[in-house]
């Protein structure tokens, strides 16, 4: 039972504006939670039972690049080393200068290396895939987001750290000491409360896109939706849910991200060393714009919101901190912590918008309606 004093008519407004979508029949269900001070002040589902669980796809990354944060303060992991110096596979092709850091930065230059079922099950086959993979662009040149080929290789320079299944470091390292239920692979006998995720809605047009986010958006090229939608929804089969694919494959109810949060924020039994934990959650080191021209304003392995005026287009609304930190998901999953308030909050849904212009809007008023929750 939450002991903090909230105003109760925030609360509503922000369940209101959750449901929404819901009572309007576009999402199928959607899971809100929010904590403040190491407490849960709201968790409500709706759609849904109470007990489902979602994939929050790239909220993902805070879990991995935790385990992460937790490797370099304690076993000496050296983040401006070469990937290759962990995994000498990695650096055929000329991958042989990409740094870990540039691997979290997101400018290692191979975001759409691939790896799927059939190469993912094993440390042996992932590190055979890695020597395959090509370079896009040079390393460190350009931000590109990785979103899923960066944190496969980092759960591997995890492998061949601590010697152990990535899936099991992160419950060791990471929820565990946070007293979160395991959230990345989760066995086959234990998935009968994930909810199945489905595209919704129909894509924003080109015009319609420009207006929202500038025209400079006509000269991209992005994947076709068809095509986005059938790599977000393979992960609703049991064995990549099993899996746990390290990028966007985490199975959570909201409150779990909550609290994760809760835990980068106040760093329980100092489970960081503090100068690593400051650094990925405050310490802006690329600035690098991404193809519509936003800074990435990147920490090493998250996001800040920063005070330039792109805070809502990084996911975290217009109210939020400039200290705000955290990393959203595919399909309009939110998920950060804002120091400002010591408020965490975390959206999701298994209805993946295909409007994107429509997803940004329903992101940044819920982003909001979270954030006003605090006291």
């Amino acid at each position: 039972m939450a002991t903090i004093s909230v105003d109760p008519s925030r609360i509503d407004a922000l369940l209101t504006r959750v449901r929404r979508e819901v009572d309007d029949g576009l999402l199928p269900a959607a899971q809100v939670a929010v904590a403040i001070d190491g407490e849960i002040v709201v968790d409500a589902t709706f759609g849904a039972a109470e007990a489902t669980r979602f994939i929050p796809y790239s909220a993902t990354k805070a879990l991995t690049v935790a385990a992460i944060w937790r490797l370099i303060g304690d076993a000496g992991l050296d983040v401006s080393r070469p990937v290759a110096s962990y995994l000498p596979s990695f650096g055929e092709n000329g991958k042989d200068g990409v740094t870990i850091e540039q691997v979290l930065l997101h400018t290692g230059g191979f975001p759409m290396a691939p790896l799927g079922p059939s190469q993912w099950r094993t440390h042996a086959d992932r590190c055979a895939a890695y020597a395959d993979w090509q370079l896009e662009f040079p390393p460190g040149e350009r931000y590109v987001y990785h979103p899923v080929s960066a944190h496969w290789v980092l759960c591997d320079i995890i492998e061949e750290v601590t010697g152990d299944d990535y899936r099991e470091v992160i419950q060791r390292l990471v929820t565990d000491p946070l007293g979160l239920p395991r959230l990345l692979g989760i066995p086959l006998d234990e998935q009968d409360d994930i909810a199945e995720v489905v595209g919704v809605g129909e894509a924003a047009s080109i015009d319609e896109l420009a207006a929202a986010f500038g025209d400079q958006v006509r000269d991209q090229q992005p994947i076709p939706t068809e095509i986005v939608l059938w790599a977000l929804t393979s992960l609703n089969h049991p064995k990549a849910r099993a899996q746990g694919v390290p990028g966007g494959g985490a199975v959570v109810h909201a409150a779990d991200l909550a609290m994760l949060y809760q835990g980068l924020l106040h760093n329980p039994g100092g489970l960081w060393d503090p100068q690593v934990l400051a650094d990925g959650t405050g310490h802006v080191r690329s600035m690098l714009p991404d193809p519509s021209g936003v800074p990435a304003s990147r920490t090493l392995g998250l996001v800040v919101a920063g005070d330039d005026g792109f805070s809502a287009l990084r996911g975290f609304g217009t109210v939020n901190s400039p200290r705000a930190f955290g990393h959203n998901g595919a399909g309009g999953q939110l998920a950060f912590a804002d120091p400002a308030t010591g408020l965490s909050g975390c959206y999701v849904t298994s209805g993946l918008d295909q409007n994107l212009v429509r997803e940004f809007r329903r992101n940044t008023e819920i982003a909001d309606a979270m954030l006003a929750v605090a006291p």
